[in-house]
């Protein structure tokens, strides 16, 4: 549970030695058509992105963060002065910490579809001058590294050192390294699958389903008629938020500790943990767009980059040049370590240069966005050793 900070306090976060301190997104714009693989074009489209760290000389010390399902640009330091909590991967971006900001100039975006001022359902239809909302092409893993590439090339970034993502930003890592192989040294892919189990469809469009039964919902079109499904969207995300922890860890988080009622006369129950979701549900609906929870859930249904091989993961990992750096978490359930060991298997059944470790960690998914000590020493090794390489000049 979040917990507000004083003035001071916040003041000493953002000017800790170990913080990027306070930031600024900034937008691209590409503004010629840009087609997708449903075989729509947009006319042109906005990315908003922050960076920390300063690209060098040679421009090869750059790193590439690609967000989860409901990440954005904003992954480090704060963004105003009155902010309370800094980007929800400040854990490992920083000066001193395993994306370190002293070594690497860091990229970080909020993709395409996306409703963090990327362009996406809440901009503006040209067609109808409405909202694009249910309307929005659909967008696939490939058409975010396609367009990822276009802001590399802004950047005046030839190639990323790495390229890092957890749950769905780790499947754009992959596509990355299989769709332009010298365009990144390395690959990691944490907390991932290669593609996914039929119960994760199951558990996205049960989410899906919550909100399109929002009385609000209207079919996608809810902002024309200046309403918000929040309910629908709220009880998305305690499904999702549920599927994302681990038994053990909601145990000795909440167990069956009552926040109030009476539970000797059954009158007015309420246990932590429902707390605890209604909060989460709550927070997240006035945050997130609906229509922008239902393209992301479907771009993770539909990834499966072994597809256009005959399912043969093996061969789709022919054209990588990239090193992989692998993780998992014992206590993942949605992306199991077995889900990662299949990628680790096919990487090296491909005699590719792959790493791979499974971390013990009692927090299930979320795992990845937390600073485990073996999980921070393992990034933390890995990056450095690349960063060595870099500055050795032995980078394959």
């Amino acid at each position: 549970m979040s917990v507000e900070l004083t003035p001071t306090q916040v003041a000493s976060a953002q000017q800790a030695e170990n913080s990027v301190g306070l930031v600024k997104s900034q937008t691209f714009h590409w503004c010629e058509p840009f087609a997708l693989q449903s075989g729509a074009t947009l006319a042109g489209f906005k990315l908003v992105y922050e960076t920390y760290g300063a690209l060098n000389d040679a421009h090869s010390n750059a790193i590439l963060i690609c967000h989860a399902l409901s990440g954005h640009q904003h992954a480090a330091g704060f963004n105003d002065p009155k902010d309370s909590k800094p980007g929800w991967w400040d854990a490992c971006i920083g000066p001193g910490k395993p994306i370190d900001t002293n070594l690497f100039y860091v990229v970080s975006l909020n993709n395409l579809g996306g409703c963090h001022g990327s362009s996406g359902p809440r901009d503006t239809n040209p067609a109808t001058g409405q909202p694009y909302g249910p309307d929005f092409p659909t967008v696939v893993v490939r058409d975010w590294v396609n367009s990822q590439t276009l802001l590399a090339d802004h950047l005046g970034i030839k190639r990323f050192a790495a390229i890092i993502g957890g749950s769905l930003g780790g499947m754009q890592a992959m596509q990355w390294a299989i769709d332009y192989p010298q365009r990144l040294g390395a690959a990691v892919v944490i907390a991932a699958a290669a593609k996914l189990s039929a119960q994760n469809i199951a558990f996205n469009e049960i989410a899906r389903q919550a909100i399109a039964s929002d009385p609000n919902f209207h079919q996608g079109h809810y902002a024309a008629e200046q309403l918000v499904p929040d309910k629908g969207l709220g009880l998305a995300r305690m499904i999702g938020h549920v599927t994302y922890l681990s038994d053990n860890g909601m145990r000795e988080k909440f167990g069956r500790e009552i926040k109030s009622g009476d539970i000797t006369r059954g009158a007015d129950v309420e246990f932590q943990v429902e707390s605890y979701l209604r909060h989460q549900g709550q927070a997240f609906s006035q945050h997130f767009d609906a229509n922008t929870y239902m393209l992301m859930t479907k771009a993770l249904d539909y990834f499966d980059p072994a597809r256009d091989n005959g399912d043969d993961l093996v061969a789709t990992f022919a054209p990588v040049t990239a090193k992989f750096l692998i993780l998992s978490f014992t206590s993942d359930w949605r992306f199991s370590v077995a889900r990662s060991e299949e990628i680790t298997y096919a990487l090296i059944a491909a005699r590719k240069n792959v790493a791979s470790a499974i971390i013990q960690s009692e927090h299930g998914h979320d795992s990845f966005l937390l600073p485990l000590p073996r999980y921070v020493d393992v990034l933390k090794t890995y990056l450095t050793r690349i960063h060595q390489e870099i500055s050795n000049g032995t980078t394959s």
